[in-house]
């Protein structure tokens, strides 16, 4: 029970405890920082509960050990204690940020500020030093590098596929046509010049014709596949709405491409992305699925805009035994999550698979 004395005045202002005493509840009271005083030789004098919790010391182990304790070794062969107390002492005050070590050696990522003392006359008492663990903050940040760096890679990556599809259809394209173009007439030349009982016999450069045929279609699909240049020329909705039509084509499952009226300007990192997700998605359909009919349909809201890839397949069980990365949801979800998006993959047996890809339209879209 509070006495009597204490409620008449103010904790802080009362003068049965002492300035120094009331600093040290204050001190005790911080858990999220290490705040402990040096002597002017670097050891430690003295040790708060936010310290002990930090690095692993409980102060009857640590008191009057030297501070160079809580460096890694390559820092301690580099005199980096020694350096910073004496910039604290030449510029008042010192900060830093590195990597420092527990009691139990592991590593934690700590912003230090390291104070000099002095009485008043001038004379050094040491130092006092406040650390604050920041290894979150670290890490958080090495992940955001790594995330940039990651969709600069895609990047990268995508914009080589543009060049090497562009090159194909340009110059490989084009040079396949010249050479079906040759082939016809020299066929017509050979037609004018060898008699006509011999004509029949004349086979070969039309069999050369359609072999020069089946290579354009294929080098078409692998631009394509590559980067379909709808995708540049007309946007997004073409180019899904031909992999529909494609995709039909070519497995004999009826695709259908649902598109809103409004075309959507997103930005070509955006449109490349979802084009490939719907990509992945066929290819998955393709292999496992078993399906009668999938169905492709985007669009968006005033937040976000949808992708979403149906099939009345087979389907599988999502918590089963098949990997995901079998059916390539790890690239997929890669994709999505760089552009600040979520995907989610939804099927049980007999029911089939949907794929559905929201991206928020902040950031990804272009004006038209």
């Amino acid at each position: 029970m509070i006495s009597q004395e204490f409620e008449k005045e103010p904790f802080w202002n009362n003068s049965r405890i002492g300035i120094a005493r009331r600093y040290q509840l204050l001190i005790n009271a911080v858990s999220d920082y290490g705040i402990f005083m040096l002597d002017p030789m670097g050891r430690v004098a003295t040790w708060n509960p936010g310290a002990e919790k930090i690095k692993g010391y409980a102060a009857h182990e640590i008191l009057w050990r030297h501070f160079s304790i809580f460096y890694p070794k390559e820092d301690i062969e580099a005199g980096k204690p020694a350096l910073l107390l004496e910039t604290a002492l030449a510029q008042g005050h010192v900060e830093d940020e590195g990597w420092r070590l527990r009691k139990d050696g592991t590593r934690f990522w700590a912003n230090v500020v390291i104070t000099a003392i002095h009485d008043e006359r001038g004379v050094l008492l040491g130092f006092a030093k406040v650390t604050r663990d920041m290894t979150s903050r670290k890490r958080l940040e090495e992940l955001e590098r790594t995330h940039l760096a990651s969709v600069q890679i895609r990047q990268a990556r995508e914009s080589e596929q543009k060049r090497i599809a562009r090159e194909l259809h340009d110059d490989l394209g084009q040079q396949i046509t010249v050479l079906k173009m040759s082939v016809a007439l020299r066929e017509v030349e050979l037609v004018q010049q060898v008699p006509h009982v011999y004509r029949e016999q004349l086979t070969s450069s039309a069999e050369l014709g359609e072999q020069i045929d089946a290579m354009a279609v294929s080098l078409r699909r692998i631009a394509s596949d590559l980067r379909p240049p709808l995708l540049d020329d007309l946007g997004l909705e073409a180019a899904l709405e031909l992999m529909a039509e494609g995709f039909e084509h070519r497995y004999g499952v009826l695709a259908r491409c649902l598109t809103g009226g409004e075309a959507l300007c997103l930005s070509d990192l955006a449109s490349i992305s979802l084009y490939r997700v719907a990509q992945e998605a066929l290819t998955n359909v393709a292999r496992h699925a078993q399906a009668n009919e999938v169905t492709i349909s985007l669009s968006r809201d005033e937040l976000y805009c949808y992708l979403r890839i149906q099939d009345d397949g087979v389907g599988f069980e999502l918590a089963g035994t098949r990997r995901p990365e079998s059916f390539g949801l790890v690239g997929m979800n890669e994709r999505i999550q760089q552009l600040g998006g979520t995907l989610s993959v939804e099927s049980s047996p007999g029911t089939g698979v949907t794929v559905a890809a929201k991206l928020p339209l902040s950031g990804i879209t272009i004006t038209a």
